[in-house]
């Protein structure tokens, strides 16, 4: 008996027909990979993008925080012959900063308990009759947001100037703070003095 062949001599072996059904098979797993690999890709990016977004984020309301604290420094701070009119100006400024009442506590000037901005605004005022010049600076911050609408920040405060007697100020003060957001602005809620670091 006679073997029908191929075009190319060769016995015709069942085993080697390669059906339209035995191609589907062995693609299948390779598009199943493709598959799965597009989707990775697609939550990797989406992650990514989320991760940008909540840093930037994060950091806006870093910096937002950071500039009540700049504000603050700016309406402390006082010049050599500074004027009545950019006294008000500061005072106001410096009450603008805090919310209605703000706890203080800084024992080194016997100052405990929660007080309103009308008083706050008024220690300050009295308080800066005593200095001819007056500088306050914030750094070394450290800001987190416990909560939504809330913020806590540790960080170095420094005082330095000159008394109305002539007498030089050095001061650097470790200092917590709780800030609350307000109608989208940051308000002191809360300011401690935690440890004296040079006098």
């Amino acid at each position: 008996m006679v073997n029908p062949t191929r075009n190319t001599g060769r016995p015709l072996n069942p085993k080697d027909r390669v059906t339209k059904k035995d191609l589907s098979k062995g693609q299948q797993p390779m598009i199943h990979r493709r598959v799965k690999i597009k989707h990775v890709l697609i939550v990797l990016t989406l992650i990514a993008i989320g991760a940008g977004i909540f840093f930037m984020l994060f950091q806006n309301e870093e910096k937002r925080v950071k500039k009540q604290f700049h504000l603050l420094s700016e309406a402390v701070s006082k010049e050599t012959g500074e004027n009545i009119f950019t006294l008000n100006q500061k005072i106001k400024k410096i009450g603008s900063l805090f919310n209605e009442t703000c706890d203080l506590h800084i024992p080194a000037h016997s100052i405990s308990g929660q007080m309103t901005r009308e008083e706050i605004t008024g220690y300050a005022a009295r308080g800066r009759i005593h200095f001819r010049e007056l500088h306050l600076k914030f750094h070394d911050f450290n800001i987190t947001f416990p909560k939504e609408g809330e913020a806590k920040a540790r960080l170095t405060a420094r005082l330095t100037g000159n008394t109305a007697t002539g007498e030089a100020i050095n001061e650097a003060h470790e200092i917590e703070c709780l800030l609350g957001k307000i109608e989208k602005k940051w308000m002191f809620d809360r300011i401690e003095v935690v440890e004296v670091l040079k006098k």
